[in-house]
């Protein structure tokens, strides 16, 4: 999908400008910020614009070029933009500097994440002082034992301006882990198994997706292949440990390009599945796992619209489903009969609350369930089914279970956050409900979460629905309009934006921002019909949801359009493009990050990857139906010749979601078009993909680097 797993991130002189209409007068930079004295070049010859035809109608894309990564004219253009940005941009380095240091100085520089246990053995993950990489270990038998090294990704990431681990996997007698390493920040992973023993890596796979199980005799794993064009995970192989992976069985090849699949393993350990999805139909096939050679079995064919999840208990499947239930409810059958006729219900379907997921156990079901736009986690034995529920105690916050893979234990691992509480992990006993705390990130430099206040408010949008916002600021605040704040937003995929604590976030806060989230429809915030909301033909619900949450916002008096600023990326970027093409005068500044912004031309192209994937959530644009709704929106082909916010537009070159082009383009096009004088930014990381920068203190700089951008246009407005 086009967002980031993400969590979005916060983020010489002379431009030659990409070809663009003949006529266009260069600018100046002057114009742009008095602070830089250099001019930007002319353009260069002008390219032939390519013509996109579809139902009878031709769009002249001038800057389609673009999108050739290996030209050389390409890449001297994105460099040139980035050099630009910080010609623009240099006046605030010791402000960059400053918030670099803020930043590092809150987060304990040699901390470790709350051990949890697998087996008899305890597994974290910890950071060294001075260190880019976290470092994977165990300890055997207890947490008083020495620790193990399991991968130290720092030593592994030496010689690589990027570097990612993904994918981890134990084996079952935990002799081994296979893991995957992508060097570009495409998601294109090797595959590598290492023998815990020997340190000696065994098994090398290319090409793959990350995605990797184990079976139950330690031998045999089972992992998904992307195609490396569209980057759709399409296949699953199945490899035995220590032989050529030349000689690896295909076990399932998804044909319909419009599917992706994966593997994955019940946690009681019994079944192993591969789960072929998109957006609105899903197909489950299972085998046992200690039979690693057998023959996968479908557990229920696909039907379009019916999306279903499962997991095992005794002899049970227990079936998450949307079958005749929007907000999804819980079946169970028999393992060996799984048509539909043999399901009995567990939890019933409710209009008001939408069923997220499950978690089984031994003796008990934990439902994670979201109801008035907030998680809840519900305890049900399994002997009696009396029923609990976990106290939160925060107007809003963000919770969900996490690290449970022992199947045949009393304890629930959760994790929680609020937007003035920092991330914590619980270990709760499901029978003396006694709650623990595991560990709570430790923000360093005075931090005093009383300093702080949460707000749940709710806009009305046009329609007249009611839309809710988050937000948090300090406790001195003053609501007469006069304060800078950052509005987010994402709503697409029914990802739903929780109300979560930042660290970074305390550099804007302490300066005086209000930090807001927009609920907007397109999420999963108050059910599967928020999400229906904001989708396909909906889908300018979504853009309208949020200006009215910036229109609330200045009517509370939080805020005034020159003190607001808006951010989201990938689906979220499109949102900030189309809400600055529909509404430029309401916002000071803009940042969009890895922005989904040429949405007709990249759904047009099956060859794109995510395209064909994702045709329920945006339309196929081959309907002229679809087509010309979302014309209507495309932030890229709806640019005019009008005055537009500051922006600031991030990408990577390797991004495997939004391609890079999409934002260059965009912001191409927004120069030649742009009538005000105000800064528009392209920072393209040359090295890194859609989750950006690797490395904790490059992703300081680069928040860094967004938090000035923002700062400076409030100081600006001041002067």
């Amino acid at each position: 999908m086009r967002h980031p797993e993400i969590a979005i991130l916060a983020l010489s002189l002379s431009l030659a400008l990409p070809a663009c209409r003949s006529g266009e007068p260069s600018l100046d930079v002057d114009e742009l910020d008095p602070t830089v004295t250099v001019q930007l070049e002319p353009p260069r010859a002008e390219r032939i614009p390519t013509r996109l035809e579809a139902h009878d109608h031709v769009r002249v894309d001038p800057y389609y070029w673009l999108r050739e990564r290996e030209d050389p004219e390409v890449i001297s253009y994105l460099e040139q933009e980035n050099a630009y940005t910080l010609a623009v941009m240099a006046h605030t380095e010791p402000l960059r500097k400053q918030l670099f240091e803020e930043l590092k100085g809150r987060v304990k520089q040699d901390d470790s994440t709350a051990p949890y246990r697998l087996g008899d053995n305890w597994y974290y993950t910890r950071m060294e002082e001075g260190q880019q990489y976290p470092i994977h270990c165990r300890k055997k038998g207890s947490l008083e034992a020495e620790e193990e090294v399991l991968l130290d990704v720092n030593a592994m990431a030496e010689g690589h301006g990027y570097f990612a681990v993904g994918g981890r996997s134990i084996s079952p007698s935990q002799g081994r882990i296979a893991y995957g390493v992508d060097t570009r920040g495409r998601r294109i992973y090797t595959l590598e198994v290492l023998d815990l023993d020997t340190r000696e890596v065994t098994d090398r796979i290319p090409g793959v997706t990350g995605n990797v199980v184990w079976a139950e005799d330690d031998e045999t794993l089972f992992y998904a292949v992307r195609d490396l064009e569209t980057l759709r995970s399409y296949q699953i192989w199945r490899h035995r440990v220590g032989t050529d992976p030349t000689e690896d069985a295909l076990v399932h090849e998804e044909a319909d390009e419009t599917f992706s699949c994966f593997v994955t393993k019940t946690r009681s350990r019994r079944y192993l599945t591969i789960a072929s999805r998109h957006t609105l139909t899903s197909k489950v096939r299972v085998l046992e796992a200690d039979d690693p050679t057998g023959e996968f079995r479908v557990f229920l064919p696909r039907e379009r619209g019916h999306e279903y999840s499962l997991d095992h208990h005794a002899d049970h499947f227990y079936v998450r489903t949307n079958w005749d239930a929007q907000n999804f409810r819980l079946m169970r059958t028999p393992v060996d009969r799984t048509a539909r006729e043999h399901w009995e219900e567990v939890l019933p379907h409710r209009a008001d609350v939408l069923l997220q997921d499950i978690d089984l156990f031994r003796d008990h079901l934990v439902i994670n369930e979201r109801r008035d736009g907030l998680v809840h986690l519900r305890i049900r034995s399994l002997a009696d089914g009396r029923e609990h529920e976990l106290d939160f105690g925060e107007a809003a916050y963000r919770a969900g279970t996490r690290n449970n893979p022992e199947f045949d234990t009393n304890v629930l691992r959760y994790t929680y956050s609020s937007l003035s509480t920092p991330n914590s992990v619980y270990d709760y006993d499901m029978v003396t409900r006694e709650r623990r705390l595991a560990k709570r990130d430790e923000i360093l430099g005075g931090f005093d979460p009383a300093n702080y206040v949460t707000e749940r408010l709710h806009a009305t949008a046009s329609d007249g629905t009611r839309v809710p916002i988050s937000l948090v600021h300090r406790v001195e605040l003053r609501k007469q309009g006069d304060n800078p704040l950052l509005l987010f937003g994402y709503g697409s995929y029914g990802s739903s934006m929780d109300a979560s604590f930042s660290a970074n976030r305390l550099s804007l806060l302490d300066r005086g921002f209000v930090f807001a989230i927009a609920h907007v429809r397109g999420g999963q915030e108050l059910g599967r019909g928020w999400y229906e909301d904001g989708k396909l033909l909906n889908k300018r619900n979504t853009f309208t949801d949020f200006i009215a949450c910036a229109e609330h916002l200045i009517a509370g008096g939080y805020t005034d359009p020159d003190q607001l600023f808006a951010q989201g990326g990938s689906a979220g970027g499109l949102l900030m493009g189309a809400v600055t093409n529909m509404r430029p005068d309401l916002f000071e500044g803009v940042v969009a990050a890895v922005p989904f912004v040429d949405v007709v031309t990249t759904m047009l192209d099956p060859s794109i990857p995510l395209t064909t994937f994702e045709y329920d959530e945006w339309g196929d644009p081959n309907d002229a139906v679809y087509y010309e709704y979302m014309l209507s929106y495309s932030p890229y082909d709806q640019v005019e010749r009008k005055a537009y916010p500051n922006l600031l537009v991030t990408t990577g070159l390797h991004d495997s979601q939004v391609q890079y082009w999409e934002p260059a383009k965009w912001v191409a096009k927004l120069r030649a078009n742009k009538t005000d004088s105000n800064r528009l930014l392209l920072k393209c990381n040359m090295e890194a993909g859609h989750g950006g920068v690797s490395g904790r203190f490059r992703r300081y700089e680069h928040t860094a680097f967004i938090y000035a951008f923002l700062l400076d246009l409030v100081k600006r407005g001041e002067g």
